[in-house]
């Protein structure tokens, strides 16, 4: 018997709450490092659920949740900074690669601390993975994800707690109802920030084009 590789998804997420939900504070934290690494885990939900039964600790849950999603981002931003380099040296010279480089850096914090602060189905590990390849520094690149994590996740614990935890049900029935408009909205949302950050990262009134550019 063939398992689909949601349903096994399904089945490992139930395992990793009932081992980790139990330990508060630590759990979310522990959690939120797994969402941010590897296996997708619905940490917002999981996040008003703690507030819900701790609403005097929703501060403490909020920034647990940050920091583990910023250690849990480690993960791609050192895949991107072990080959990243390698990836676009096969397509532009040293130089070319140092002045791009060096124009991230002027905008790198809020070129990933936006996307941290978006939800689903943001790419926020593609930005992470870029700021590996652009060498963006360790103590910048977690700070961003930190601060823009911890902003996101304060919003939906006041709003859980000013509109109560049925706010959740109230907002995944309108995203329902509303999915392709949704949709289409993350989508525009996404391009634009790619966009931000390519035409940073490459700035032509700067004299850098982009790679498909290049003769």
């Amino acid at each position: 018997m063939k398992i689909s590789p949601v349903a096994l998804l399904h089945k490992l997420n139930i395992v990793m709450l009932a081992a980790l939900k139990p330990l508060g504070v630590w759990g979310i934290g522990a959690l939120a490092v797994i969402d941010s690494a590897a296996i997708p885990v619905p940490i917002d939900a999981l996040l008003i659920d703690y507030v819900v039964h701790d609403k005097s600790r929703f501060l403490l849950y909020c920034f647990m949740a940050a920091v583990g999603s910023a250690v849990g981002s480690l993960l791609p931003y050192y895949l991107g900074r072990a080959g990243g380099e390698l990836f676009l040296l096969k397509r532009i010279n040293r130089q070319r690669y140092e002045q791009m480089r060096d124009r991230f850096e002027k905008q790198e914090f809020l070129a990933i601390m936006i996307p941290a602060m978006m939800p689903p189905p943001t790419p926020v590990k593609l930005f992470e993975f870029a700021a590996g390849v652009f060498e963006m520094k360790l103590f910048w690149f977690f700070s961003a994800i930190c601060v823009g994590k911890f902003i996101r996740f304060l919003i939906w614990a006041l709003i859980t707690i000013t509109y109560g935890p049925a706010i959740l049900h109230t907002i995944t029935h309108m995203i329902h109802q509303h999915l392709s408009y949704v949709l289409g909205f993350s989508g525009i949302l996404i391009v634009l920030l790619l966009v931000f950050v390519l035409r940073k990262v490459f700035d032509k009134r700067r004299g850098t084009s982009l790679p498909v550019e290049e003769s």
